[in-house]
Protein backbone atom coordinates (compact mmCIF):
# COMPACT_ATOMS: atom_id res chain seq x y z
CA UNK A 1 0.00 0.00 0.00
CA UNK A 2 1.00 3.20 0.98
CA UNK A 3 0.85 6.55 -1.10
CA UNK A 4 1.78 7.37 -4.48
CA UNK A 5 4.82 8.90 -5.83
CA UNK A 6 3.55 12.16 -6.23
CA UNK A 7 5.00 14.40 -9.67
CA UNK A 8 8.25 16.10 -9.58
CA UNK A 9 7.55 20.02 -9.58
CA UNK A 10 9.97 21.62 -10.87
CA UNK A 11 12.00 20.87 -14.12
CA UNK A 12 14.57 18.52 -15.06
CA UNK A 13 17.39 21.17 -15.22
CA UNK A 14 15.99 22.92 -11.49
CA UNK A 15 16.87 21.85 -7.69
CA UNK A 16 15.41 23.63 -4.79
CA UNK A 17 16.27 24.33 -1.12
CA UNK A 18 13.88 24.79 1.78
CA UNK A 19 14.05 26.87 5.17
CA UNK A 20 11.49 26.82 7.21
CA UNK A 21 11.18 29.37 10.78
CA UNK A 22 14.08 31.87 9.91
CA UNK A 23 13.79 34.02 12.23
CA UNK A 24 13.40 37.37 10.43
CA UNK A 25 10.80 39.14 9.19
CA UNK A 26 9.35 38.45 5.70
CA UNK A 27 9.95 42.48 5.23
CA UNK A 28 13.14 42.14 5.65
CA UNK A 29 14.12 38.99 4.20
CA UNK A 30 12.39 39.53 0.93
CA UNK A 31 15.37 42.99 0.77
CA UNK A 32 17.42 39.75 0.66
CA UNK A 33 16.04 37.52 -1.75
CA UNK A 34 15.52 40.44 -4.63
CA UNK A 35 19.37 41.18 -4.15
CA UNK A 36 20.44 37.48 -5.07
CA UNK A 37 17.24 37.29 -7.84
CA UNK A 38 18.90 36.22 -11.50
CA UNK A 39 22.33 36.51 -10.01
CA UNK A 40 24.65 33.46 -10.88
CA UNK A 41 24.79 30.85 -7.85
CA UNK A 42 28.77 31.72 -7.10
CA UNK A 43 27.67 35.63 -7.31
CA UNK A 44 24.67 35.22 -4.88
CA UNK A 45 26.82 33.77 -2.72
CA UNK A 46 29.44 36.26 -2.75
CA UNK A 47 26.94 39.18 -2.12
CA UNK A 48 25.39 37.59 0.64
CA UNK A 49 29.22 37.12 1.89
CA UNK A 50 30.00 40.30 2.24
CA UNK A 51 25.92 41.72 3.32
CA UNK A 52 25.97 43.69 6.51
CA UNK A 53 22.62 42.45 7.07
CA UNK A 54 21.84 39.41 10.19
CA UNK A 55 19.97 37.06 7.78
CA UNK A 56 22.46 36.93 5.06
CA UNK A 57 24.29 34.01 6.87
CA UNK A 58 20.89 32.17 6.83
CA UNK A 59 20.24 33.02 2.70
CA UNK A 60 23.84 32.13 2.35
CA UNK A 61 23.36 28.81 3.52
CA UNK A 62 20.44 27.80 1.78
CA UNK A 63 21.63 29.09 -1.67
CA UNK A 64 24.74 26.76 -0.54
CA UNK A 65 22.40 24.25 0.00
CA UNK A 66 20.43 24.32 -3.34
CA UNK A 67 23.86 24.36 -5.03
CA UNK A 68 24.65 20.93 -3.52
CA UNK A 69 21.28 19.63 -4.09
CA UNK A 70 21.52 20.26 -7.57
CA UNK A 71 24.64 18.89 -7.99
CA UNK A 72 24.22 15.54 -5.66
CA UNK A 73 20.72 15.10 -6.28
CA UNK A 74 20.07 16.15 -10.04
CA UNK A 75 23.44 15.98 -11.79
CA UNK A 76 23.29 19.68 -12.75
CA UNK A 77 26.77 21.36 -13.76
CA UNK A 78 27.36 23.92 -10.70
CA UNK A 79 29.12 26.97 -13.14
CA UNK A 80 26.11 27.20 -15.18
CA UNK A 81 23.75 27.43 -12.19
CA UNK A 82 21.88 30.81 -11.30
CA UNK A 83 19.32 31.73 -8.59
CA UNK A 84 15.72 31.56 -10.57
CA UNK A 85 13.72 31.92 -7.47
CA UNK A 86 13.86 33.54 -4.25
CA UNK A 87 10.05 33.27 -2.32
CA UNK A 88 9.67 34.51 1.24
CA UNK A 89 6.58 33.51 2.94
CA UNK A 90 5.09 34.62 6.22
CA UNK A 91 4.49 32.10 9.07
CA UNK A 92 3.34 32.61 12.47
CA UNK A 93 4.53 35.76 15.02
CA UNK A 94 5.60 35.40 18.21
CA UNK A 95 4.36 37.55 20.82
CA UNK A 96 5.40 38.70 23.96
CA UNK A 97 5.12 41.30 26.46
CA UNK A 98 7.63 43.98 28.26
CA UNK A 99 6.60 45.57 31.26
CA UNK A 100 5.86 49.54 30.98
CA UNK A 101 6.06 52.19 33.17
CA UNK A 102 2.71 53.07 35.45
CA UNK A 103 1.56 49.13 35.20
CA UNK A 104 1.23 49.71 31.23
CA UNK A 105 2.59 46.57 28.62
CA UNK A 106 4.72 46.93 25.69
CA UNK A 107 4.04 44.22 22.86
CA UNK A 108 6.74 42.78 20.99
CA UNK A 109 6.51 41.21 18.20
CA UNK A 110 8.86 38.61 16.78
CA UNK A 111 7.77 37.41 13.16
CA UNK A 112 9.25 33.75 11.69
CA UNK A 113 9.44 33.67 7.83
CA UNK A 114 10.20 30.95 5.37
CA UNK A 115 12.51 31.03 2.38
CA UNK A 116 12.40 28.93 -0.90
CA UNK A 117 15.19 29.11 -3.33
CA UNK A 118 15.25 27.52 -6.56
CA UNK A 119 18.61 27.51 -8.53
CA UNK A 120 18.84 26.61 -12.18
CA UNK A 121 21.07 25.17 -15.13
CA UNK A 122 21.48 27.99 -17.50
CA UNK A 123 21.33 27.00 -21.14
CA UNK A 124 24.67 26.46 -23.38
CA UNK A 125 25.03 29.42 -25.64
CA UNK A 126 27.56 28.62 -28.67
Amino acid sequence: MGKAKSERRLEDNEAQAHARFVQTSPQKLNLLAQQIRGLSADQAIAALAFSKRRAAGDVKKLVQSAVANAENNHQLDVDRLYVKEATVGKTLVMKRFRARARGRVGRIRKPVSNLTIVVREREETE
